[in-house]
């Protein structure tokens, strides 16, 4: 595991080593950790995916050097949350 924080919601998200190799490899410009903890703890807006919307859900955050928003795919199984994936878009879903 890379991480483990409590989000702005109170539960417990992890970055696991496999998930932060995926996000490396496909997301190159996502390498700031502090930012995408931030995210979590302190998000701009938190949405719920409107493919799976009981567990996973969209945290965002402005990055105002990159004029785009961060944004973290969450996934919840059993109380605690994953991130699946990260990177930058100019606009919130």
């Amino acid at each position: 595991m890379i991480f483990e924080v409590v989000d702005k919601t109170s539960r417990k998200i992890r970055l696991t080593k496999v998930q932060w190799k995926h996000i490396a490899e496909e997301h190159p410009d996502v390498i700031d950790l502090e930012e995408i903890k931030e995210t979590l703890i302190n998000p701009l807006q938190i949405t719920v995916s409107k493919y799976d919307p009981e567990q996973v859900c969209y945290y965002y955050h402005y990055n105002k050097e990159k004029r785009k928003y961060l944004f973290l795919a969450v996934k919840y199984l059993n109380g605690e949350g994953f991130i699946i994936t990260s990177y930058y878009m100019r606009n919130i879903k």
